[in-house]
């Protein structure tokens, strides 16, 4: 029901910003709890923002000060805005939607829609 689809992601230097844009169809995102989570190689997907349906936000201890998570209700679109990037940033960063509310909102397993996700390259 809820359509997630990643855009903005590109090859940066480190040190430079780069913006990625999740919009949204099917439900408001105003029903959703936002999430970005990215994967480099490898199994893991790691936990990089959240936004709550109430506007908290959370983050992880790796990007916490460089990224900010933001959403535009009226444009249904969840942006995340990455500032001093570093090559260790490099993966392919996916946004998730889930309704529901979850124990931390920090797991893959707690969100129920996700883009296909979009590559962010940092070169050293």
């Amino acid at each position: 029901q809820v359509h997630v689809v990643e855009s903005g992601g590109g090859l940066v230097q480190a040190g430079g910003s780069l913006i990625l844009s999740c919009a949204v169809s099917g439900r408001p995102i105003s029903t959703q709890h936002m999430a970005w989570f990215r994967q480099a190689p490898g199994p893991e997907r790691e936990f990089v923002a959240m936004s709550s349906i109430s506007g908290s936000t959370n983050y992880a201890d790796a990007v916490r000060g460089r990224f900010t998570i933001s959403r535009d209700n009226v444009k249904n679109m969840v942006s995340l805005q990455m500032n001093s990037l570093k090559p260790e940033d490099a993966a392919v960063y996916y946004c998730a939607a889930t309704q529901s509310y979850k124990r931390s909102y920090v797991s893959p397993d707690e969100y129920d829609s996700w883009g296909q996700g979009t590559q962010v390259t940092v070169s050293s």
